[in-house]
């Protein structure tokens, strides 16, 4: 045995220190392995839609109503087991309900604990005792592994059983207990969340989706543009700020920054009252709620979303001369603008401005910010680098997240590879040194780390600079399309000047062998392998399919946010992935939690079974698999070298 092995091996038995403790671990290892695979939900573009997101990730994309159905088949009517349903997803809210309009809440109590014991019995079958053991609330730890574990239909233990259950209720805990249940059971129906991108912007609360996913038991999260867009911001990147607060201030949402994260844009405020005070701003309307947003800040929202596009085209013409490499020199605009006739010059050809007042634009100098914006941009900035919550998510979105991920046979990833239109990938320079495929993932998010974390004062700017060219570089993985013509949907009327024609990976993608050359880069196999791609919603109301070849690619954007919802006629995709294969929901909009909770309405879910497994899929077939396979082999190995004599039993 080489010296390595038996350094590693003495290593191992400090844990394992006989003969019997080692291959009381196999057989435990061996065992897990047969186990069924945990359920994985995928959901992508939340775009700070909270109470969807919430109402999605209680419900398991469907999920729990599969197990209630498995569980009581048709032994309950459709009302009882839609009730089941409601109160496993809201069980304070339902419990509010019940305590107001039930008259034999001993009987209620009773009847529902029994039911969700079943419930909770079959969701935790896939698991370990351990496993278990460690998700259950500390309060209830005892009672609950008593009533999982005991069999009330055996005469010796159905005493004990019921004893338990009217303790319960006799010392006023029946309430706590029945939550307790609620909360074990959807922590069990799903072992394992993917997050494809896009947590922020549009909606109102992606602080609360952030703040859940941190309390979650087990995620990853594949970086979107919007995410990577609050990455650099959070980092320090001004481009990004600016960026940050012109789509929050555009769609209503400035609270997101100033109650949500306890971000001062009083400096912005005053700067856009001074200077735009007597502005229109009609090109600065905002895309508002009207059921969420308060009108009477109206006015001053425009001035300050003026102001900030304003100071974000000059950061960001900066940044662009700053950085030839990056080839977005055709996004300069302010110094092509002639104010005086009122128009600008785009891709060689001059179109009427709808705004000419640009009170702090220097003719000489027009990519230079004026001393107010000058002032208030580093405001700006010390308030981001500040904000202890803001930074708390990103560095959260550091850890749990990454450009793409490899997991049990699926590729995840938002956006796009980018493509040539003749099917090769495309070659990027990133800092004097082509990447394509796989390897351009690789380096842009090296240095979209080195932006948050680097001490190198150099590294750390292209870093930050990458993070900027990530948000929205034609040759960004997670961007993907040719530019964002921002500045020409504010200022020009001529619509053909807004298109934003997309990678050609997004018409390739139909061709299996395209499909097929992504899969093999990533290093996965071609067959029972899968493209889990989210960023572009899926028009479903004009034909549009989220599955591709055949299902080895499926786009699960469909329109989570509201603003989607219009062009998509749906109200986003999700997925689920467990031991019997893939299951694609397709949701329409979500009411409300109070109609959820008062009528027993759900998110509307079709269904779409895109691989069904021949062979149910067991911890075996699994990444984990791998790793306690590779755990089984050291373990025989010490055996091996206990029973040689290579190593010496510790009694």
């Amino acid at each position: 045995m080489e010296t390595i092995d038996i350094k590693y091996l003495k290593s191992l038995a400090k844990q394992y220190p006989t003969i019997s403790a080692a291959a009381t671990e196999i057989i435990n290892l061996q065992a897990i392995l047969s186990l069924p695979k945990g359920t994985e939900h995928f959901i992508t573009d939340i775009h700070g839609e909270y109470e969807q997101f919430q109402h999605v990730m209680k419900n398991g994309s469907g999920a729990i109503k599969r197990k209630i159905e498995e569980e009581f088949g048709n032994s309950l009517s459709v009302v009882e087991k839609k009730g089941i349903a409601t109160l496993i997803y809201y069980p304070e809210l339902k419990l509010e309900q019940v305590l107001r309009q039930e008259e034999n809440l001993e009987d209620w109590y009773k009847v529902t604990l029994y039911r969700l014991i079943r419930v909770c019995k079959g969701a935790s079958s896939k698991y370990t005792r351990s496993k278990v053991r460690k998700a259950l609330p500390k309060d209830f730890a005892y009672v609950i592994e008593e009533l999982l574990m005991g069999r009330p239909d055996i005469t010796d233990q159905e005493a004990y059983y019921s004893e338990i259950v009217n303790s319960v209720i006799c010392t006023g805990r029946a309430t706590e207990l029945v939550v307790a249940f609620c909360n074990l059971i959807r922590r069990l129906v799903v072992d394992h969340l993917h997050v494809v991108g896009d947590i922020f912007d549009r909606g109102p609360y992606p602080n609360l989706i952030m703040d859940t996913l941190i309390e979650h038991h087990s995620v990853d999260i594949q970086w979107g543009n919007h995410d990577v867009l609050w990455m650099g911001a959070a980092a320090g990147n001004l481009a990004c700020i600016a960026n940050v607060i012109r789509i929050s201030a555009k769609y209503g949402n400035l609270d997101i920054l100033e109650e949500g994260y306890g971000i001062n844009l009083i400096p912005l405020a005053r700067f856009a009252m001074t200077k735009y005070a007597q502005d229109s701003c009609d090109a600065f309307q905002l895309d508002y709620r009207e059921d969420e947003y308060d009108i009477k800040d109206v006015q001053l929202d425009e001035k300050m979303h003026k102001a900030i596009a304003i100071i974000q085209f000059k950061l960001e013409g900066q940044l662009i001369k700053k950085r030839p490499e990056f080839q977005m020199e055709h996004r300069l605009f302010l110094d092509k603008m002639d104010l005086e006739k009122g128009n600008v010059m785009v891709e060689g050809k001059r179109y009427p401005l709808k705004d000419t007042y640009f009170p702090t634009l220097d003719k000489e100098h027009p990519y230079e910010l004026s001393p107010e914006e000058k002032d208030v941009v580093e405001r700006l900035k010390i308030a981001f680098l500040n904000c202890e919550k803001l930074q708390k998510h990103v560095r959260f979105l550091y850890t749990k997240g990454s450009l793409y991920k490899v997991y049990n046979g699926n590729l995840l990833y938002h956006g796009c590879v980018p493509f040539n239109e003749d099917g090769s990938f495309k070659k990027v320079c990133i800092f004097d040194k082509e990447y394509s495929g796989k390897e351009l993932y690789d380096i842009l998010e090296h240095y979209a780390r080195k932006g948050y974390y680097s001490i190198d004062l150099e590294e750390k700017e292209k870093g930050l600079d990458i993070l900027w060219f990530i948000w929205q570089n034609a040759n960004s993985p997670v961007f993907g399309k040719s530019k964002m013509t921002t500045f020409e949907r504010y200022f020009i009327t001529e619509k053909e000047t807004h298109k934003e024609p997309k990678n050609p990976y997004y018409h390739l993608l139909e061709q299996e062998e395209i499909v097929n050359k992504i899969l093999v880069e990533f290093g996965l196999p071609v067959k029972e392998s899968h493209i889990i791609n989210g960023h572009v919603p899926v028009e479903t109301k004009r034909g549009e399919s989220p599955i591709k070849c055949g299902g080895k690619l499926l786009i699960i954007d469909g329109g989570f946010s509201k603003a989607y919802q219009p062009k998509t006629g749906i109200a986003g995709y999700t997925l689920i992935y467990n031991s019997y294969g893939l299951l694609l929901a397709a949701h329409e909009p979500f009411e409300s939690v109070e109609q959820a909770v008062q009528n027993g309405s759900d998110i509307h879910s079709d269904l779409m079974l895109v691989q069904h497994v021949n062979r149910r899929k067991t911890v075996a077939d699994t990444d984990v698999g791998k790793e306690i396979k590779e755990n089984i082999a050291d373990l025989e190995k010490l055996l091996c070298a206990y029973r040689e004599g290579s190593i010496v039993e510790q009694q």
